[in-house]
């Protein structure tokens, strides 16, 4: 523990942003994975309600799309309320759009946060580079070109240390957002797909 304490110390105040910054990644990272767990989940059950739907038992197909925790469930079942309740067209298709949008909108919190930590966490690495060179070379310009050769190369290590670290918490950040972005277009999809085909067979029926 004393060398991690000594290492952020050798890296300047930027390490120790990089350090808070890398916490805050892996903390939004276990969020959202706990967050778009059950997002993509529940086709099968959807399927059920559907087929209950289509044969007339609407009571159990709304019971059935209920059970689920997926956004497309809700979204399910918000439209079996809406059709159950006598409401159509295109005021129907747009509140339901509405509606579908906020889900959506729900599952992408912190994904933008991910997205500028990956960005500025290079830059930062970067910055710590730059002021360690400079720092360095003050020293050597002091010294009158005496300095020592381990002196320098210490003062170089410790400015590249910082963009070691920036990349270290900038890759697992962007991969993260990627592909916390591609969950929820499928999630996206899902709810597409379950209300649409509602609505299809709704109209079918009528």
């Amino acid at each position: 523990m004393s060398a991690i304490f000594q290492t952020l110390g050798t890296g300047g105040p930027v390490i120790v942003v990089l350090a808070l910054l890398s916490v805050l990644s892996l903390t939004l990272i276990v969020v959202k994975i706990i967050d778009l767990l059950p997002a993509t989940s529940g086709t099968a059950r959807r399927d059920q309600a559907l087929r209950q739907w289509e044969s007339g038992d609407r009571t159990q197909a709304l019971s059935t799309a209920k059970q689920g925790r997926a956004p497309a469930d809700r979204m399910l079942a918000t439209a079996m309320e809406d059709l159950a309740r006598g409401r159509t067209g295109p005021r129907l298709e747009a509140d339901l759009q509405r509606r579908g949008n906020q889900e959506v909108a729900r599952l992408n919190r912190m994904i933008r946060l991910l997205e500028i930590i990956a960005m500025i966490a290079p830059l930062l690495g970067l910055l710590g580079t730059v002021l360690g060179m400079i720092q360095s070379f003050q020293e050597l310009e002091m010294a009158e070109g005496a300095a020592n050769a381990s002196v320098l190369a210490g003062g170089i290590w410790q400015a590249l240390l910082t963009t070691a670290a920036g990349l270290l918490v900038a890759i697992p950040a962007a991969v993260a957002s990627g592909l916390f972005a591609a969950w929820i277009d499928r999630a996206a999809l899902a709810i597409e797909s379950a209300v649409g085909a509602l609505l299809s067979l709704d109209q079918t029926g009528t």
